[in-house]
């Protein structure tokens, strides 16, 4: 496995480092990474956490309805554009949240960041890895998926290193300078110095050329596609909805913040290792027939936290939820190209892309509705597990049937 990675790395490291770095450099717009700096936004804003949160989830919603109708511009304009174009409005974002001062604005540089960040930089690595390689493309997209563990690793540490130093707003004011002053040209030398796309074998060939080259419509229309969409959208919504609502279900488990906190890098690493090892299992076996196992590591992380309320369960937890939020880039992003061609893959994506966007920010909502009502810890995980359960269930009915 790792031998076809390092040949892979060899001949076309140039795209696999601007993939890479364009899903890294979303990071600044995911939650993970917003979450270091909401006490700050909080405390200077005089913001509730209730309105805090309505901005944050009204921004999200926003970001991943304009994605429906601008992630088609891959489509439509040549790649260096769409990335001067989203680096920009991840820069002008970043901008406004060094000038914030009101609930408005805040709910404006919100949205900035959710679109380009969350949205176009990850949207944008993994379609053009899901273009770019046909042969090798689970690989590809498991290396570009890499970005978002690599971040998770490094840079909460970096935050509370800066922030220190410079005030949280002024730390917003150097990541909107180092786009256009550190990524822009390291990205435009990947793309200037990569070779040309993977070639089909003609084995490869042949079976491309029967893929009908699929539209939105075309997608929408598929009942494959609706008994599939539950399982898509359950990594993002189970893993947000854990995190937002962390402190309730640390506080009903008896578990230790500090525990929970020290159980990131297990995840991080396992995120690594587990995108890695699925993209070899998407070419070695194609998307269609790895779908239906992405929900196993969600089903196995909620069973087993239900168990007891022992701290080494927050291990556990983190360990599968990284094993499987993981198996989203490859498999997914895999996907479309198998089912429906790549002539409209930006479109494509876009559109399960915003739907991904809403369903995180409707996780918050839903489950603090069932804290309102009175769930207990174990009750959330158990709708958790529930949700994997029959979103694995009926994928069955998806793709892997004809």
């Amino acid at each position: 496995m790792f031998n076809g990675y390092l040949q892979l790395f060899k001949r076309y490291w140039a795209m696999l480092c601007f993939g890479m770095l364009a899903v890294f450099w979303g990071n600044f717009g995911q939650s993970f990474f917003i979450s270091w700096f909401g006490a700050s936004i909080q405390h200077d804003l005089n913001l509730s956490a209730t309105a805090y949160g309505s901005a944050y989830s009204l921004a999200t919603l926003g970001s991943g309805i304009t994605l429906m109708f601008i992630g088609n511009l891959l489509d439509k304009w040549q790649l260096q554009t769409v990335v001067i174009f989203s680096a920009l409005g991840l820069m002008c974002a970043a901008l406004l949240m060094w000038q914030v001062n009101s609930f408005i604005l805040l709910i404006v540089a919100f949205y900035g960041l959710r679109l380009f960040g969350q949205g176009m930089f990850p949207h944008i690595g993994g379609t053009t890895m899901a273009r770019f390689f046909s042969q090798n493309r689970g690989k590809a997209l498991s290396v570009s998926s890499c970005g978002v563990p690599l971040g998770e690793m490094i840079l909460p540490s970096l935050v509370l290193f800066v922030i220190p130093m410079f005030g949280w707003q002024s730390t917003w004011l150097i990541i909107a300078l180092v786009g256009p002053l550190l990524f822009l040209p390291v990205a435009f030398r990947l793309l200037k110095i990569a070779p040309e796309p993977e070639a089909l074998t003609k084995e490869n060939e042949t079976a491309q050329a029967k893929i009908p080259q699929g539209s939105r419509r075309t997608v929408l229309q598929d009942r494959r596609f609706w008994c599939a969409l539950p399982l898509v959208l359950m990594p993002p919504f189970v893993v947000t909805a854990v995190f937002i609502h962390h402190d309730y279900i640390l506080a009903g488990k008896g578990w230790s913040a500090e525990l929970f906190a020290a159980s990131f890098a297990l995840y991080g690493l396992v995120h690594w290792a587990s995108s890695i090892f699925s993209g070899a299992l998407v070419d070695r076996f194609s998307a269609k027939k790895t779908l239906s196992f992405m929900g196993l590591p969600f089903i196995a992380a909620f069973f087993l936290s239900m168990l007891s309320n022992s701290q080494a369960l927050v291990f556990v937890l983190m360990f599968f939820m990284g094993a499987g939020i993981a198996m989203t880039g490859p498999v997914v992003g895999s996907l479309w190209a198998e089912v429906y061609g790549t002539a409209n893959l930006g479109a494509i994506r876009s559109l399960t892309t915003s739907m991904m966007i809403v369903s995180t920010a409707a996780a918050s909502l839903l489950l603090g509705v069932l804290i309102d009502v009175g769930f207990s810890a174990n009750g959330l995980l158990l709708v958790l597990a529930c949700y994997a359960v029959a979103a694995t269930a009926l994928s069955r009915f998806s793709y892997t049937t004809k």
